[in-house]
């Protein structure tokens, strides 16, 4: 009986993966537990083994190609059995290789993404167009709401240029469209809610064909990697880019422009060696960044008139649902302190400049207090643990959550393992992570997961607030307003002095039933510890 090879699920977060070679091909045998492929995903690069002794008869998905989990690769058959001729299907380009080869079982999509939209179209073969499906948005998202067209029916529309919009209780998305061609029906209103997988639109005639794969180009063998000049051309300007979600990681984190990279893959897909060898062959001042454009300002939101009645959006809906289970779910408590700010501020002062025009992201506070609230979770976990089935759950890692403002709302995207970052890579993702919220470029595993959070009121003056904790979080830090304020200043000789200082008032939220109000204060006195005697390379 002929078995399925599917994707596996490489981590709880991880919801595709690219096979970057086959190691065997159709009509060889295999054995239970032998090397069969390697993938490589955002987290890691690994060898997939066969579940089972037999002949590969079919390999369903291409070297290249990403795919969900759980979709169909590969068929393995019973010895002797007959081995249909060799096909190797890579998915045309904005069409996934999840609609060639049917998934064993349903599988949680990704969110998509401008350069690969999941699987979000479906061929129609009655009208040759494409149609255009709500998408799943998350592991437990099952539905969405339509906020906004940015087309109209009649209207031209090339692939990867947005659609529409749409709100989830995770996050608000701007979804591509995966083809060109003509929107040429729009079957779902603004404001409605729907399944995900619901038809929501078709994009028809002939331009609504998706553009062919290229052939792949003949791989080279090992002597040739190895002689292989690293000078070769990269990607001439306008070819399509092919690359691994890791790939594209390691590209992001060093603000490198992958068309700068030659990638020695099939059809010059850039493998992770390739981009670790443009690392290192370059000074980090060589690196080539890609241009950012600045984001278009957004069109201001109609105010409501005197004695109107509107209608909560979807997401001011599951804010105020949250906030009420919130307080409902834990006694909060709530500690300030004023901190001396004053060193940071000279620092930042100092090194602004520098710090942009070498890094490429502005010098903000927030990196300061985020990398001081890391160190007093590092010494005090309990304020980084959470209240599970009526035990404490202490974390691994940090995960810590940023609040941002918007327009419509408000969100809170996480930066996973946060200890593990310096403090330009906690500069980097906060800034990345802020400017993909307000143009809704998140995905939903960056909304998620989140241990400790910061919210900065402070940007609107406040001398502090008393933030809501963020479930499933123990505590909260709010973030006041940074002023200059006259000091008592006490030397060593306790003479007393009038100074002028940068002064700023934290707020630390917390769950009674977690933490007592001993273990906040000595989390608060670390804290403002960090910051007012501030030693630590910015980088």
């Amino acid at each position: 009986m002929p078995t399925d090879v599917i994707m596996p699920q490489m981590g709880e977060s991880i919801f595709e993966g690219t096979i970057t070679k086959w190691l065997k091909k159709a009509g060889d045998a295999v054995q239970k537990d032998e090397p069969l492929f390697e993938i490589s995903t955002d987290k890691v690069d690994a060898e997939i083994p066969s579940p089972v002794a037999g002949v590969l008869s079919e390999i369903k998905v291409a070297e290249g190609a990403t795919v969900q989990i759980n979709t169909v690769v590969a068929v393995v058959s019973e010895p002797g059995a007959t081995a249909p001729s060799p096909v190797s299907r890579a998915p045309k380009s904005g069409q996934t290789s999840a609609q060639k080869a049917a998934p064993a079982k349903p599988a949680p999509a990704k969110a998509p993404s401008p350069e690969l939209p999941s699987s979000q179209a479906n061929a129609s073969s009655a009208t040759g167009g494409t149609e255009i499906v709500m998408p799943q948005m998350g592991e437990s998202i099952f539905e969405g709401t339509i906020t906004k067209w940015l087309k109209k029916p009649g209207d031209t529309v090339q692939k990867d240029e947005p659609l529409f919009e749409i709100s989830t209780d995770k996050v608000d998305a701007e979804i591509p469209s995966p083809a060109a061609g003509t929107l040429t029906e729009i079957k779902v209103p603004e404001g409605t809610t729907v399944q995900i997988n619901t038809v929501v639109a078709v994009i028809g005639g002939a331009a609504a064909e998706t553009e062919p794969a290229s052939a792949p180009a003949p791989k080279p063998d090992a002597a040739a990697k190895e002689v292989q000049p690293a000078s070769q051309p990269a990607a001439p300007a306008g070819s399509r880019l092919r690359s691994s979600p890791l790939v594209r990681r390691i590209a992001k984190e060093n603000q490198i422009d992958l068309t700068q990279v030659a990638g020695t893959g099939s059809s010059g897909r850039i493998t992770k060696e390739d981009i670790l060898r443009y690392l290192s062959e370059h000074e980090p001042e060589e690196v080539a960044r890609p241009a950012v454009a600045p984001a278009a300002p957004g069109a201001a939101a109609p105010q409501p008139q005197p004695g109107e009645l509107v209608p909560l959006s979807r997401m001011r809906a599951i804010i105020a649902q949250r906030m009420v289970q919130s307080v409902q779910t834990s006694p909060h408590v709530h500690t300030v302190f004023k901190i001396d700010m004053t060193r940071v501020v000279r620092l930042r002062e100092r090194e602004k400049a520098r710090f942009e025009e070498q890094n490429g992201v502005k010098l903000t506070y927030m990196p300061f207090i985020a990398a001081a609230a890391i160190e007093a979770l590092r010494k005090f976990p309990i304020v980084n643990a959470s209240m599970e089935n009526g035990a404490l759950r202490y974390h691994r890692n940090i995960n810590l959550g940023i609040a941002v403002a918007l327009d419509w709302g408000l969100l809170v995207p996480v930066i996973k393992q946060a200890e593990e970052r310096s403090f330009l890579g906690l500069a980097r993702a906060i800034a990345d992570l802020a400017e993909r919220a307000r143009t809704k470029k998140l995905m939903p595993d960056e909304t998620s997961g989140n241990t400790f959070t910061l919210t900065n009121s402070g940007i609107f003056g406040e001398e502090f607030g008393t933030p809501i904790i963020n479930q499933p979080d123990s505590a909260i830090l709010a973030i006041g307003a940074l002023k200059k304020e006259p000091v008592v200043l006490t030397d060593a000789d306790g003479n007393d002095t009038i100074a002028i200082r940068s002064m700023q008032h934290f707020c630390l939220g917390f769950d009674h039933r977690t933490i007592d109000g001993a273990d906040a204060g000595k989390f608060m006195g670390e804290f403002k510890q960090v910051l007012e005697a501030w030693d630590k390379e910015i980088g």
